[in-house]
């Protein structure tokens, strides 16, 4: 009897954070993984976790920019070059921002959207069709964020939102040719809301004109409550979970903390406990 393929997963934006502990941790598992990134040059930070993990010989990493077509289809194209097929996909690649649109612009908002909602329905496109042939599985990093308006992330929220709408109206469909589609629901994450953003707080609120109060506001409350946050690790097991079980919930939050934050918004009718919630966010 011959072995059965080794599963593989394609898992993008793995030079940091989640996207780098869910590749890890899926070469743990026994999948082979292919950890994408755009910049190659920030791939240390994988390989020595890799190697630290005993994993290096089950993680292979490739150039992928969710935003450029050319660069998803030639990934795409070596991955089933070289292994035959793809059995999940990982969308995990994004990036933050933070501003309220009076003092930002319109540019600010399409370029957030082309990372974290066009990068995501590009990759889905190009996998798609493997996917289905492997019966496989598409898991999206989304965020509270995509279900949870949250102040002076506009166009942040935005597109999560614009994401979770995708799939959730993608699921259904998918199912029908043997794709399960799911979205995953970090919280707070250490590390990833002032580093991973390069953000200088005191420029920024100095700039705010009107809304300075109200950003420092919030900035004094998120720091805190990242100070308290997931690790990348705790945040992606709930993303080994979901790629191994035989049937994964559509949404998945990755901590108690997460389900509840969400599940003020889905029992929220009239929207007024959010708008509570929220609104204490910039309370000065």
């Amino acid at each position: 009897m011959s072995a059965q393929p080794q599963k593989t997963v394609l898992i993008t934006g793995t030079s940091s954070g989640i996207g780098l502990a869910t590749a890890v941790a899926a070469a743990q598992a026994g999948w082979l993984t292919v950890a994408t990134m755009r910049d190659l040059g920030k791939a240390d930070a994988l390989r020595r976790a890799a190697a630290e993990a005993g994993v290096t010989d089950r993680i292979q990493i490739k150039r992928l920019d969710v935003v450029d077509p050319d660069s998803v289809a030639d990934c795409l194209t070596e991955v089933i070059a070289e292994h035959g097929r793809l059995d999940a996909l990982v969308n995990n690649a994004g990036a933050g921002h933070v501003g309220t649109i009076e003092q930002g612009t319109v540019a600010d908002v399409r370029a957030t959207m082309e990372v974290n909602f066009f990068g995501v329905v590009e990759v889905t496109r190009a996998a798609l069709p493997h996917l289905r042939a492997a019966q496989g599985r598409v898991l999206t990093v989304t965020s509270v964020g995509g279900v949870v308006g949250q102040p002076f992330n506009e166009a942040y929220c935005a597109a999560k939102f614009a994401v979770e709408g995708f799939m959730e109206s993608l699921a259904p469909v998918a199912a029908t040719v043997g794709v399960s589609v799911a979205v995953i629901e970090p919280g707070a994450v250490a590390s990833e809301f002032v580093a991973s953003q390069s953000l200088d707080v005191p420029a920024l609120t100095a700039a705010a004109g009107p809304y300075g109060p109200a950003l420092q506001a919030y900035i004094d409350r998120t720091m805190k409550a990242f100070g308290s946050a997931q690790t990348p690790a705790e945040a992606a097991a709930p993303i080994i979970d979901a790629l191994t079980v035989d049937r994964p919930a559509f949404r998945i939050q990755t901590s108690d903390r997460a389900r509840d934050f969400v599940g003020t918004k889905l029992a929220d009718l009239d929207g007024s406990a959010v708008q509570s919630l929220t609104g204490s966010w910039v309370a000065g």
